[in-house]
């Protein structure tokens, strides 16, 4: 039989009546994910056809009949429902936001450009796998509902992410469905005559084709690469199928779209950042073809653009581990950047020294988060564990300043409030703070209206969102047995699966081994007696995704669901297939406990038991990621105390133990113990304590918040500084670097004195005296500081302090430097001096990191 392929194509729309439109401006914008009011209506359509469709407001919208439309036309209720919500999202667009009152004048000069991988958005829109995406998503959201001016660039994957299902013997399966874009929540870019607005990507073999999609997030445009167009081979058509699929080229080929193709697209709609900010090493090409667009476009050379463009760059890394950055092989890049490295100026090898930790190590692999670092003067972790992690996987890169002065800085992740809390939860903060609070859920003060909750109140809720997710995953437990073809008795038993009256702990996450999903299967007797304990019962739910490869974390899969069906655990014990954005909520809104047990320090922040806390779920975690900052007595617990043993073995069965006890003597214990009116007031108390002091701080808007202080606004200063006035600036940055570097070899710490005595009391002051010799350099080249801190067993400094001394007086190469050092801490404490250079236009931590220090003591 012959295949055809279409000669002409076409796009075709459901015509809905002048009542009806709205109904499409709100389904093209994703503000509906974060807005109760307006996915309820959606609901109220048709629940088993919003079900049907995975929440996907434009196939809801393709599905109506005639009949349907004629129904909702009639529906009075219905039409108020939706002119309230068009009406609300018009205001939402169109009032003043935080960027505008703390930056005002600024929105003109600056444009915040995001690269991702991954975005996680909602389940309409499957181009995420995990943590990652969702918090790339939640970025938008965030950046929207304050006013930020930033776009999004990513990947449009017609294959998404995969579907996963279970094979009889517990083994996963995956599936990859083909996702027709014209009908979810996008719209293709067109041009001024009403063609698609494409760029061109080269290849080895020849150019590609990448077509451009937009998603409206709120105020917040998101761009998506497609290769998927008949003009390209089917070979060059795959690129963009799925999410972290194919093997090590593949890969190359979809970071190079990503990078490079999604800086020119930005440039084809007409967008020009002043910052790129990169999240996680996949879209460092972007920093090479800034470059390369800069030197084209300005006529300079490859020093001059760097400088500039670098100073508008920010990476942002996830990965705690080595091995979990993307790296190449220096063959592969020889094969597809050679044009690149051409056109910058460079030499291949001059290129590859870019992406390796050792520069001159020529048997090192193009490694991608380094070639980010090398390309941004902000860079950061994301908790505050993570970064000191980092620190130590680059240290090597700032061999002259100690860990604790490594340029990697910490920006906790937070989560998109709006998007992740239930309507219960939401609207009894309506009613006790006003509805004013969901426009900055940030807000300490609107938290503490809980104070004013009554216990049974809260517990009402808490009662009721069980329910509703003991109810939701006995109807999943069924669409999947049904699936799987499961016999009548089968069928039937689903009614027996959990009890909506039990102790609830979810886990839900990537199955990578390190997130020890089985560690609870330690001693499977325990377990079993916390399941079936006479007066205090426990149930857990699973969820979650192995990678394809990875057959370790399959196991992990394999062996719950190998426990539940022989070990008598059904009734007590599920795991939910094919984990979800749509899965994750109802369960993070369900659960009294989330439960979170990785291999300390490899979780570098863990947003998924964020999103329990607005829902007043309550957080039982290895002290790992967020929870290392966040946990404090009395707003959930801790797994042990942090302490990190070099047996794996052993660490697994001191942190079993650890969650054994919690759950058998305080977290059952204190969940079951009812007061009067059968209300357990001291989980109650838990949950408020853990909603007042967590909520607000572990919020995507105070993240954005510093990312746009911190960084954002720096950089698209610093950029906008050194581009202009003919790059004058950037060339005297350049000058001043290569003067400095020049003249450092004669720089150094004469002498040193203090008035300390032998003994020195706490609070009091002393003062330190350097004389330095600058060479050729001036003061005004340079900060001479004191390092003061805690002196350990073997001599180091540590819990450092950091004060600059001030000139006194200069004779010729040589200066006099003072300043006063407070005693703030008890203890054997001991100082160093030392020379940096200095530049208000050279971030010298990142661009410069050279050090002179006094002599240490012999």
């Amino acid at each position: 039989m012959r295949s055809l392929k279409y000669a002409h194509s076409f796009e075709v729309v459901k015509q809905l009546p002048e009542s009806l439109l709205p109904l499409r401006k709100l389904a093209y914008n994703f503000w509906w994910t974060w807005n109760h009011e307006t996915r309820s209506m959606f609901r109220d359509i048709g629940k088993e056809l919003w079900e049907e469709v995975e929440h996907n407001p434009v196939e809801l919208i393709n599905r109506l009949s005639q009949d349907d439309i004629d129904k909702l036309v009639r529906d009075e209720v219905f039409q108020a429902k939706l002119t309230l919500c068009a009406k609300e999202l018009d205001e939402y667009m169109s009032k003043k936001t935080w960027f505008d009152r703390k930056y005002p004048g600024r929105r003109d000069n600056t444009l915040i450009a995001y690269f991702s991988a991954e975005f996680g958005l909602s389940e309409a829109l499957p181009i995420y796998s995990g943590g990652l995406g969702v918090l790339a998503g939640d970025h938008l959201k965030a950046a929207s509902d304050l006013g930020i001016p930033l776009v999004g660039v990513g990947l449009l994957y017609s294959r998404g992410y995969f579907r996963q299902s279970l094979s009889p013997d517990g083994w996963q399966q995956e599936r990859y469905p083909q996702y027709d874009f014209y009908r979810l929540p996008l719209s293709l870019v067109r041009g001024e005559d009403d063609r698609p607005v494409r760029v061109r990507v080269e290849f080895p073999d020849n150019e590609v084709l990448i077509q451009i999609w937009k998603a409206q997030v709120g105020r917040v445009e998101l761009y998506l690469l497609d290769s998927n167009i008949l003009e390209n081979s089917p070979k060059e058509q795959s690129i963009t199928d799925t999410l972290y699929g194919g093997d090590e080229e593949m890969r190359m080929r979809q970071e190079i779209i990503l990078g490079m193709g999604g800086y020119r697209a930005l440039a084809a709609v007409g967008k020009r950042p002043t910052v790129c900010h990169m999240n996680e090493g996949h879209a460092a090409f972007l920093a090479l073809e800034r470059i390369k667009e800069f030197m084209q476009e300005h006529s300079c050379d490859f020093r001059v653009a760097r400088q500039c463009c670098v100073s508008g760059n920010v990476f942002t890394t996830h990965t705690p581990v080595p091995a979990g950055f993307d790296v190449f092989s220096s063959e592969l890049l020889e094969k597809y950047v050679p044009k690149t490295a051409k056109s910058l100026g460079l030499t291949m090898e001059k290129l590859l020294e870019l992406g390796r930790f050792n520069p001159t190590n020529k048997e090192e692999r193009f490694n991608m988060a380094v070639l980010a670092m090398e390309n941004a003067n902000h860079v950061n972790g994301v908790s505050k564990l993570h970064a000191q992690v980092s620190r130590r996987l680059f240290s090597d890169r700032w061999p002259d300043y100690p860990i604790e002065e490594v340029p990697i800085d910490a920006v906790t992740n937070g989560i998109h409030t709006m998007t992740w809390m239930s309507r219960r939860m939401t609207e009894l903060l309506d009613e006790f703070a006003g509805p004013q609070w969901r426009d900055d859920p940030s807000a300490p003060e609107f938290w503490h209206c809980l104070d004013q909750v009554p216990d049974a109140r809260l517990w009402e809720i808490r009662e009721n969102e069980r329910g509703d997710f003991v109810r939701y995953c006995r109807r999943r437990l069924r669409s999947q047995l049904k699936r799987a073809s499961s016999g009548p008795v089968d069928m039937a038993s689903v009614n027996e699966v959990l009890d909506p009256r039990i102790l609830t702990i979810g886990f839900a996450r990537r199955f990578a081994t390190y997130k020890r999903a089985t560690l609870l299967f330690q001693d499977k007797e325990r377990l079993k007696n916390l399941l079936f304990h006479h007066d205090r019962p426990v149930q857990f739910v699973f969820s979650g995704k192995s990678h394809p490869r990875d057959d370790g974390g399959k196991k992990l899969i394999q062996d719950i669901i190998h426990f539940i069906r022989h070990e008598g655990a059904r009734a007590r014990m599920v795991f939910l297939e094919d984990y979800d954005m749509s899965v994750a909520r109802r369960m993070i809104q369900g659960v009294d406990v989330w439960l979170n047990n990785p291999r300390r320090p490899m979780e570098a922040s863990g947003t998924s038991g964020m999103k329990v806390v607005p829902n007043g779920g309550l957080n039982c975690s290895v002290p790992d990621g967020w929870w290392a900052e966040a946990y404090r007595r009395g707003v959930g617990w801790s797994i042990g105390d942090g302490s990190e043993f070099g047996d794996e073995g052993y660490q697994d069965w001191i942190d079993s133990r650890a969650l054994y006890h919690l759950i058998e003597n305080e977290i059952a214990p204190m969940f079951y113990y009812r007061t009067e009116g059968g209300v357990p007031s001291g989980w109650v108390e838990m949950m408020r304590r853990s909603m007042k002091e967590l909520a607000p701080m572990f919020s995507t808007l105070r993240m954005m918040r510093e990312y746009t202080s911190r960084f954002y606004m720096n950089a698209s200063s610093a950029y906008n500084q050194l581009t202009s006035n003919g790059f004058e600036r950037a060339k005297s940055a350049l000058s001043w670097r290569d003067r400095v570097l020049s003249a450092w070899k004669d720089v150094r710490v004469v002498s040193a004195s203090d008035s300390l005595q032998t003994v020195n009391v706490l609070g009091d002051s002393f003062e330190v005296s350097a004389k330095v010799n600058l060479g050729e350099l001036t003061p005004q080249d340079v900060r001479v500081q004191i390092l003061s801190g805690q002196v350990t067993q073997n001599r180091e400094l540590s819990q450092l302090e950091l004060t600059d001394l001030a000139l006194v007086e200069s004779n010729g190469s040589e200066h006099s430097f003072s300043g006063v050092v407070r005693c703030g801490s008890p203890g054997h404490r001991g100082y160093i001096v030392r020379i940096v250079p200095h530049n208000e236009d050279v971030i010298v931590e990142s661009e410069l990191p050279i050090v002179a220090y006094e002599p240490e003591q012999a």
